[in-house]
């Protein structure tokens, strides 16, 4: 994992090591009724963390660095098209995910926020972060866009460590969270709303990263 690997036809390159991440046992989730911890913002923002979600996460992530159908989009910036960086793999309502351990995440999460979301998670969006030249800019997601209730989005972290900020859209202090190898961020509240998030570049090559996103419906891929 200490290589950058800046292609796609190297993804053989970024399969975990497990002496890194230390992770072992049985592959699944772990407990969500515990261990979870609730950080109010402000504006009725919040995000839970639940460190360990997946157990032996380094077998997931190899799984889906290696199988997902990764691909490369651009984007429209004023007059110019660039390349987003970062790699994507969309599943939509109804569409199996690619791993059967994501399947038992989404129903874990489901049984433990649907009825605060007042709907189940559907959707799933995953990015793979090659190394700290990829990255994505402060956002808020899609479906807050969208719509003005409040909504959650769920994020799946596999892989290096990658530095996830936060900050309010009305201006003040933010966070700088660390995120690690098989640990669970969740936003909820109106955190889409008033608040962005973003994974900074970095010029230290900190090795691959996948999240997972989880929502409601569907949203633009973030964290």
């Amino acid at each position: 994992m200490g290589t950058c690997v800046p292609s796609l036809a190297r993804l053989e390159a970024m399969l975990v090591q497990p002496s890194l991440f230390g992770s072992s046992g049985d592959l699944g989730v772990a407990d969500l009724a515990t261990a979870v911890e609730r950080r109010p913002l402000s504006d009725g923002a919040w995000i839970d963390l639940r460190p360990g979600f997946i157990t032996a996460a380094d077998e997931l992530f190899d799984a889906l660095a290696s199988t997902v159908p990764w691909h490369e989009e651009r984007m429209h910036i004023y007059d110019s098209t660039v390349r987003v960086p970062r790699l994507l793999a969309r599943y939509a309502e109804g569409e199996r995910l690619p791993h059967p351990v994501l399947e038992e995440a989404r129903s874990a999460l489901n049984a433990h926020y649907s009825e605060e979301l007042g709907e189940p998670f559907v959707s799933a969006g995953l990015c793979l972060y090659r190394d700290g030249s990829d990255s994505v800019a402060w956002h808020g997601d899609r479906i807050a866009r969208e719509s003005q209730t409040d909504t959650m989005v769920a994020i799946l972290s596999l892989g290096a460590t990658r530095p996830f900020g936060l900050r309010p859209k009305s201006g003040g202090p933010g966070l700088r969270l660390q995120v690690g190898h098989g640990d669970l961020l969740v936003m909820g509240g109106s955190c889409q709303r008033t608040w962005l998030h973003a994974i900074p570049k970095t010029a230290r090559c900190l090795g691959a990263r996948i999240s997972v996103q989880f929502r409601p419906h569907w949203g633009n891929d973030l964290g």
